[in-house]
Formats: C-alpha cells, sequence, structure tokens
C-alpha cells in the first residue's frame, strides 16, 4: 500500500530515476533477497545515471553538432590514415584537459565532419560544453552580433565553451573583419579551452588562405602550434557508399 505514495513522493521530488527503479523493483520478486541497502543503492545508482543521461542529452541539443556521430562507431578500418593509438588517446579527453586543439584536414568525403562530431560527443559525455559552427556561419554570425550590439556577449559565450568545433575551414576567403574575428576568438581561447577545426586545406596552405601575414602568424600560432593534426587520406566514404548502393540495386534487380 506505501508503493504508490512512496512514487509519487519520489516524482514530486523530482527524482524520477528513483521512482522508475521503485517501480521496477516491484515486478521483480527475487528483488526481496536483497538486502535493504543494496536495494538502495541500485535506486540511487538509477537515479544518477537518469541524471547524467539528461545533462548530457542537454549538452549535445545545445551543441548542435552537424552529425549524430557516435565515438564507438568510428571507422578505423578503412585506410584514410587514421592511427588507431591517437584516436584512442583523444577519446580519454586529456587534450580538453590540457586545453589543446585538434586540426583535421583531407579531402571532400573523407569524414572529416562525423569524425569531429564523434569526439565532439565524446566531450559531452565527459562532462564538457560544445557548440559546433561552420566556420562561414560563426563568421556569420559574429558580424550580425557586432551590428546590433551582441560581439561582446557573443565573444563571451564562444571563451566559456569548453570545446568548439569549427568545421570548413578556408572555404571563403577572409576579410579583414573576419580576421580580427578570428584572432579574438583565439586569443580568448589560448591555453584555456579547446577548438577542433575541420578543412579541405592541408595546414601549409592556411598562412597563405588567411591573407595577412602579421594576423595569420597571430592566429596559426595560437590554434596549430599545440594541436594534434590528422590528416585524412583516400577516396570519398561517401562515393563508396554510393558505388556499393548502386552494386546492390543491380544484383537485386539481376
Amino acid at each position: 500500500m506505501l508503493k504508490h505514495p512512496t512514487i509519487d513522493k519520489l516524482q514530486a521530488l523530482k527524482l524520477s530515476g528513483m521512482a522508475k527503479g521503485l517501480q521496477e523493483q516491484t515486478r521483480l520478486p527475487e528483488i526481496e533477497s536483497l538486502a535493504f541497502e543494496e536495494r538502495l543503492g541500485l535506486l540511487v545508482d538509477r537515479e544518477h545515471t537518469e541524471r547524467q543521461n539528461r545533462l548530457l542529452s542537454g549538452r549535445l541539443r545545445r551543441a548542435k553538432l552537424r552529425q549524430q556521430a557516435s565515438p564507438e562507431n568510428i571507422d578505423l578500418r578503412t585506410p584514410r590514415g587514421l592511427d588507431k593509438s591517437l584516436i584512442n588517446k583523444l577519446l580519454t579527453c586529456q587534450w580538453i584537459d590540457d586545453h589543446q586543439n585538434i586540426v583535421l584536414t583531407g579531402p571532400t568525403g573523407v569524414g572529416k565532419t562525423y569524425l569531429a562530431c564523434a569526439l565532439a560527443t565524446q566531450a559531452a559525455r565527459h562532462g564538457c560544453s560544445v557548440l559546433y559552427y561552420r566556420l562561414p556561419r560563426l563568421l556569420e554570425e559574429l558580424a550580425i552580433a557586432r551590428a546590433d550590439g551582441r560581439y561582446v556577449k557573443v565573444l563571451a559565450q564562444l571563451a566559456k565553451t569548453e570545446v568548439v568545433v569549427l568545421d570548413d575551414w578556408g572555404m571563403h576567403a577572409f576579410t579583414d573583419t573576419n580576421r580580427r574575428d578570428l584572432l579574438e576568438f583565439f586569443d580568448d581561447r589560448h591555453n584555456k579551452k579547446s577548438t577542433l577545426v575541420t578543412s579541405q586545406l592541408d595546414v601549409e596552405h592556411w598562412y597563405d588562405n588567411l591573407g595577412d601575414p602579421t594576423l595569420a602568424d597571430a592566429i596559426l600560432d595560437r590554434l596549430v602550434h599545440n594541436a594534434h593534426r590528422i590528416t585524412l587520406r583516400g577516396e570519398s566514404l561517401r562515393k563508396q557508399k554510393s558505388l556499393s548502393k548502386a552494386e546492390k540495386d543491380l544484383t537485386e534487380i539481376a
């Protein structure tokens, strides 16, 4: 008779994990064989797991990652220049604790964005705040923020975010304002937070791509010198998947 009121009280106290755990325990006859402390421990574990899952869901929702990418599904079998030991090291998130960066380069379709989003997902699991931007979109947002008076606020939000993913570096020419925005961004984060950048351009071409020697030196000094650099190679994975699908369709037709 006391079970239903107890569940209601747990829900009223916003202990939904314990409430669900207690409901589950009432459906398990063998639970009676456990001591009170063991049953209570199971309920506390359930509540802790529930809260951690809610926090993770919130971090991923705010991150707005371009792809739902699982670290467990990173493709280490397809030959594309991935070092398994380095990926496993990065998945410990020590690079974030050490305020280091990651630079991912390679041709289109080799999985740069997926890998970046998988590493960002792992960072969120690690308890870190994460934000994803295509670099052109971030520069556009900063321009709008400057016009409507939110520039300092937006920069402050970026500065306190533990991991920022900048996708598609170097897709367009940089203006002087873009370069100065990037310098502000990286200066705020240097040796304090971590940034993950993807690009189709090799790092050796970034200096020329930025356009201004003085600002390029300052930006790249803050980004590249303490970065783990990963260069992906090989054919487009999207192309391979399309060819595999086409072959499968032909087989079915035959």
